[in-house]
């Protein structure tokens, strides 16, 4: 059976970027996760040990973010190794980060890279 567990829109105040201010002002960042586990044991017996415990996966994101990169790009695989290091039962995974408001010369609603493994 394939199921999925996705945490949507985590929401962050980090410093991440190349452009000096960004690394003293900080900027709004939004991680989605999904992860594909099989929970089928939950399912049948409503015990956490038959799933992800959400709550640890969101520390987990919690705390890299927390560490400041020049880019989202390497926020968002170290991540994915954080969280599949501790939870080697997913299969599958994939991380969106996203940089709301960029600083651009323009409009732009946010940038967003994706990683799966």
């Amino acid at each position: 059976m394939v199921t999925k567990i996705v945490l949507e829109k985590m929401r962050f105040h980090a410093f991440h970027g190349v452009m000096p201010e960004e690394t003293i002002v900080g900027g709004e960042y939004e991680v989605t996760l999904s992860l594909d586990v099989d929970f089928s044991k939950a399912m049948e017996t409503d015990d956490l040990e038959g799933t992800i415990n959400y709550a640890v996966v969101y520390d987990l994101v919690k705390e890299e973010m927390h560490l400041p990169s020049k880019l989202i790009e390497h926020v968002a695989g170290r991540i994915l190794k954080s969280v599949k290091q501790r939870f080697p039962q997913i299969e599958e995974m994939e991380v969106k980060v996203s940089k709301l408001n960029p600083p651009v010369l323009g409009e732009m609603e946010k940038a967003t890279v994706v990683v799966r493994a």
